[in-house]
């Protein structure tokens, strides 16, 4: 009874070692993760000074959905989404279209910036600039929030022949076109008959020129 006693002692002493073990594995886990988040938050900070108005944000989605929309791009097939910046007082927003369960009501959103980039959803994100007049940030402005101000739906059938419903690429390049007097053309990609604008071939116009990116580790 008296070995038994002891054995007994003994499981539940490893078993308090284990236990405490794990706690202190967690305990620096967290606090490593804890030290990378504030990190990558302090760099996605210095990103954000290098926006200017009217730039076109593009990102990485971590989601199944994003994984297809990427590999939709003809050329480049980095990122799966984009929109378009503007400054507020002291805070970015990005606006831009999207769907599903992501936004349950489908309106064109408007979203901050750290918002837009979070590395919760997303594996990265880039910058890139269009060369356009002080005349043409401004009308992309007003058009960016008319969308915004109809709730312009979002369009699951990736249609580009309809402008009352248009999905992120297409909000964008359309929008960049009219906010030029269609001087500017934005490429459309196809496969087979399909004709849509791809977030590559925004980011790869040639008026159009990367300004900086980041990889989320």
């Amino acid at each position: 009874m008296k070995l038994i006693s002891i054995q007994k002692n003994r499981w539940l002493l490893c078993c308090l070692f284990f236990v405490l073990s794990c706690k202190q594995s967690e305990k620096k886990f967290e606090k490593a993760n804890s030290a990378a988040l504030v990190e990558l938050t302090a760099k996605i900070d210095s990103f954000k000074l290098s926006i200017q108005n009217g730039d076109i944000i593009t990102r990485t989605g971590n989601d199944f959905t994003s994984e297809n929309l990427r590999m939709m791009n003809m050329r480049d097939k980095t990122y799966s989404h984009c929109g378009i910046a503007f400054k507020e007082n002291d805070t970015i927003f990005v606006y831009h279209a999207i769907g599903g369960d992501f936004n349950p009501n489908q309106a064109l959103k408007k979203e901050t910036f750290e918002t837009f980039v979070t590395p919760n959803e997303n594996r990265g994100f880039g910058i890139y600039r269009l060369h356009q007049s002080e005349k043409e940030i401004n009308q992309l402005k007003w058009l960016c929030n008319q969308f915004y101000q109809i709730k312009l739906p979002f369009d699951m059938d990736f249609d580009l022949k309809t402008d009352d419903k248009m999905y992120c690429a297409e909000f964008v390049g359309k929008s960049l076109e009219l906010a030029s007097d269609h001087n500017l053309k934005i490429n459309r990609s196809k496969i087979q008959a399909f004709e849509f604008i791809g977030v590559d071939d925004i980011m790869l116009h040639n008026d159009c020129h990367k300004i900086t990116s980041l990889v989320f580790k």
